[in-house]
């Protein structure tokens, strides 16, 4: 099959690569084995770190824009986001993400979704009807609050005073008024993009399951998940509990009751807006992959969806890993009919992710002379 249409379509190496670099490596990789292979690169994202980068590298003609907006603990960062048309592709982890909070810093009672806000508004300013909101990767717990904030909500103490920013902060939430969002919110159709179905709170809820990432001690997860109930309790109860709110410290919440947003799964969306369904009519063999083929890989992430859908067309797949914790019957599950891990190749991890770059050009021209032989 070296005369094949190779088709890649990985997500990042979390730590070390990006999905386009992932994509570029494992190109360089195939064509040193078979020069001249057809190949196509795709980079994927499930709505979390690297989302607007995958988005830009596709076929659909997103542009890259940036704003100045606020980070998670209220210092200015410089924010991408993706627009093609009237639509655009908003990663909350550019402006709420735990990569803008240095070591050390972490402030899981006090981080903000500001930001995130603010970058909504620039999507709207620029004329998006149709906004993507990948969520994953935050520093935050506060519920979506500080995003419907910037949008133009309110959120009150007993006094009447504005409340401060961060999950903390809605331990004191006496009213929650949602009259001056944006009016330009009720014409957009906005789709939450997330791989996380946990509802708000409880035991699987956005403290307990996700807090300690970003810093909580088992105090602030029981301060957090009371506040997040609060701010619940003000809004919409019933929305707690569904798909996705809460996903990024609760955010998914913010964006069902305040942006009236849709949940999908967030490789589902970003696959349909990168053209993926396209780019798979031309393929003969798919290449998907991410860091770790894991447990959680079965469930919503970028290879279960791209090597379903490859499957339900009769292709063949190959993944890539840094790390392979999955069976060959799991494997078989996927639709995936073989697996290459870097940790084969150089099993240091520190050194496995260091070298990610070149062992996954080895990884090529090893599945250009196995799986397309």
């Amino acid at each position: 099959m070296t005369d094949a249409h190779v088709l890649i379509a990985a997500d990042k190496f979390k730590g070390s690569l990006t999905a386009v670099e992932v994509a570029a490596h494992l190109t360089a990789g195939l064509r040193r084995a078979v020069p001249g292979l057809d190949v196509t690169a795709l980079p994927v994202a499930d709505g979390g770190d690297g989302t607007v980068d995958a988005v830009v590298a596709g076929r659909a003609g997103f542009v890259r824009r940036t704003a100045r907006v606020t980070g998670p603990l209220g210092e200015p960062v410089e924010a991408a986001w993706a627009l093609s048309g009237s639509t655009a592709v908003v990663e909350m982890a550019e402006a709420s993400g735990l990569r803008h909070v240095p070591p050390g810093r972490r402030a899981p009672l006090t981080a903000t979704t500001y930001g995130t806000g603010e970058l909504l508004r620039a999507a709207l300013d620029a004329g998006a009807r149709r906004i993507v909101l990948g969520v994953g990767g935050s520093a935050t717990t506060d519920g979506g609050a500080g995003m419907l904030a910037a949008l133009g909500a309110r959120f009150l103490d007993g006094s009447g005073r504005p409340l401060g920013p961060g999950g903390g902060a809605l331990a004191a939430l006496a009213r929650a008024d949602l009259s001056g969002l944006d009016g330009r919110l009720a014409e957009a159709d906005v789709v939450l993009a997330s791989d996380v179905d946990n509802p708000l709170t409880g035991p699987s809820g956005a403290a307990a399951v996700y807090g300690p990432q970003k810093g909580a001690s088992p105090e602030d997860v029981v301060l957090l998940d009371a506040a997040l109930g609060r701010l619940a309790r003000a809004l919409d109860p019933a929305l707690a509990s569904a798909p996705g709110a809460g996903a990024a410290g609760g955010l998914g919440y913010g964006a069902l009751v305040g942006l009236g947003a849709a949940f999908r799964p967030g490789i589902e969306v970003l696959l349909d807006v990168v053209g993926f369904g396209e780019a798979l009519a031309r393929a003969d063999v798919v290449i998907t992959g991410e860091g770790s083929l894991d447990a959680q890989t079965l469930y919503g992430k970028a290879v279960q969806g791209v090597a379903t859908a490859a499957r339900a067309r009769g292709l063949r797949v190959v993944a890539v890993c840094g790390r392979l914790e999955l069976g060959w019957g799991d494997l078989a599950v996927l639709g995936v009919g073989r697996a290459y891990a870097l940790s084969e190749l150089e099993p240091d991890p520190e050194r496995s992710m260091a070298e990610a770059g070149p062992l996954l050009e080895r990884v090529g021209e090893r599945i250009a002379r196995e799986a397309l032989g």
